[in-house]
């Protein structure tokens, strides 16, 4: 008896001091992986930053890069390039969308709405439905179906996919939940606390955020257009009630305080890659004269998007052929730095920049002029010729009155947008019809976005599947704008257009792949397969 008491005090003895170790050790070096909760104040910065591009160089700016080649906002400087080919594989070059919604956003954001709650900030909490509402929506629309309902499970290894409709459905319970939040008033809710968190978007501006809110209902039931179930009074209602004044555009600010972490992510502090784009043909034509809906039209917009080339004059790149299928050195367009021909480096200073491609230009993420779009597709759809005129027209005016206010540093003085020039521009019928058809529409709504909004630009291209064909003039609806073909088209898309991303590779080809197999994604050219929100 003695020697098995012996026994057992020594293991309790044991124990106690494996567990008196195990604590200090604890206490000493905490767990990476366990919540460490922090002010949701702090976490919000980082949040927003991340919505077009964090510190890490993440977000939608980063796929923009590519995406614009799919729609020739612009193209590579050389020949060869898999998306100016509207090719997609297995790769991480154009994944940050699926990166920033999952890890960037995902938990971050799930803490805060969880913190915030907690502490009754509820404004922070409808801040982060919002937040999310937008990604989600974001996310579907560029990746088809993606994992919704075990997404942040952190008991597992592999997730399940679900389906575009029912990520559709979540965005409007979100967005309605995050109404809810911020139409609250009392307990932890202020708006000088919201600013410290929110102080490079709406500066705390609840007004502002709800309005942000009916911005994204408005995009997920305009983005239905080919379904039976489309609702044109929807789209409306909620534009209604959204973003109508540049006042009120949700844009992205930046310190710019000289590290390339504060600067704008297109600017060249930034580095990343911008210098290697140029301007597409497209592009150029429909702001120069040159596109058949517009015969002769300069736009004095001009100026802002694109660059001209040594002789002076504006020339586009055509998908897969590069600056060198331009003959004359001197016609070849500079790079959105200013730089010419071939350079790709980024200069020290943004001296040569313009527009986005400032160090601290601001980074639109949902402005007045594309809601007044949507209304005035949706107003002409059901009918109503007056309604989407005056939508049209006051979503062409907002856009030139956001370039003149934002954007003109660096624009020549007799090209800077002025009242006469924007005047004369809406005076002319081929840009202001009696009649308005959706050519009209989509084409002045393509311009307005140009550069910033590439993503939105990619949905409603693929709503109209690229060349369908206006009811009305029976001619595309994108007047001009061709799909690659033969060689210029990726060979594994099989003679089709684009129409989603795949899956990040590092994630879902590494580690998820037998779900991928069930939804079809390890087929070579699944990145062709058209998506819910676009089929009919």
């Amino acid at each position: 008896m003695k020697n098995t008491f012996f026994k057992i005090s020594l293991l309790v003895a044991a124990i106690t001091t494996i567990v008196a170790c195990t604590k200090k050790i604890d206490q000493a070096y905490q767990n990476p992986n366990a919540d460490v909760k922090v002010p949701v104040e702090q976490l919000l910065p980082g949040i927003l930053a991340s919505m077009v591009g964090n510190t890490a160089f993440h977000g939608t700016a980063n796929d923009m890069r590519f995406i614009g080649r799919y729609i020739q906002n612009w193209q590579w400087v050389s020949s060869g390039d898999l998306y100016d080919q509207m090719g997609g594989v297995q790769t991480d070059a154009a994944a940050s969308t699926w990166r920033t919604h999952y890890y960037d956003l995902g938990q971050n954001l799930n803490n805060m709405i969880k913190w915030a709650g907690e502490e009754k900030k509820w404004d922070y909490v409808g801040v982060g439905q919002a937040i999310f509402a937008w990604s989600w929506l974001t996310m579907s629309d560029y990746h088809g179906e993606i994992i919704l309902k075990e997404a942040f499970n952190t008991s597992q290894l592999t997730f399940k996919y679900d389906t575009e409709e029912e990520v559709y459905a979540y965005v409007r319970q979100l967005c309605f939940t995050a109404l809810g939040n911020l139409n609250k008033t009392g307990d932890g809710v202020s708006q000088a606390n919201l600013a410290k968190g929110d102080a490079y978007f709406y500066g705390g501006d609840v007004a502002k955020w709800k309005k942000f809110v009916y911005g994204i209902l408005a995009r997920s039931y305009n983005h239905l257009s080919n379904k039976s179930t489309y609702k044109s009074d929807s789209v409306i209602y909620y534009a209604n009630l959204s973003v109508n004044s540049n006042a009120d555009n949700a844009t992205l600010k930046y310190a710019n305080t000289g590290s390339n972490r504060s600067a704008n992510f297109n600017g060249p502090f930034s580095n990343n890659g911008i210098g290697s784009l140029r301007q597409s043909e497209y592009s150029v034509k429909l702001l120069t004269g040159g596109n058949s809906a517009l015969t002769g039209v300069l736009d004095p917009r001009r100026f802002y998007f694109l660059k001209t080339n040594p002789n002076g004059t504006f020339v586009g790149v055509v998908p897969n052929k590069g600056v060198a299928a331009i003959a004359n050195v001197s016609d070849r367009p500079n790079n959105f730095y200013g730089a010419t021909n071939l350079a790709t480096v980024a200069p020290s200073n943004d001296n040569g920049c313009t527009y986005i491609f400032k160090n601290y230009a601001e980074s639109p993420v949902l402005t007045a002029s594309e809601v007044q779009f949507m209304k005035a597709e949706a107003a002409l759809r059901k009918g109503d010729n007056a309604t989407a005129l005056a939508a049209y027209t006051q979503g062409i005016s907002l856009n030139f009155d956001m370039l003149g206010t934002l954007y003109s540093a660096g624009i020549a003085a007799g090209d800077v947008i002025t009242p006469a020039s924007k005047a004369a521009y809406l005076a002319n019928p081929l840009v202001v019809p009696a009649t308005l058809t959706l050519t009209h529409i989509m084409l002045q709504k393509y311009i307005s976005l140009w550069g910033h909004g590439i993503l939105e630009t990619w949905v409603d291209m693929r709503r109209f599947h690229y060349t369908d064909k206006d009811p009305v003039t029976t001619k595309q609806v994108y007047a001009d704008f061709t799909i690659p073909t033969g060689t210029n088209l990726y060979v594994e898309n099989g003679g089709l257009p684009v129409y989603r991303v795949r899956p990040r590779f590092n994630s879902e080809y590494v580690w998820n792949l037998n779900e991928l197999i069930r939804i079809g994604a390890d087929k070579t050219n699944y990145h062709t397969k058209e998506g819910w929100f676009s089929s009919k």
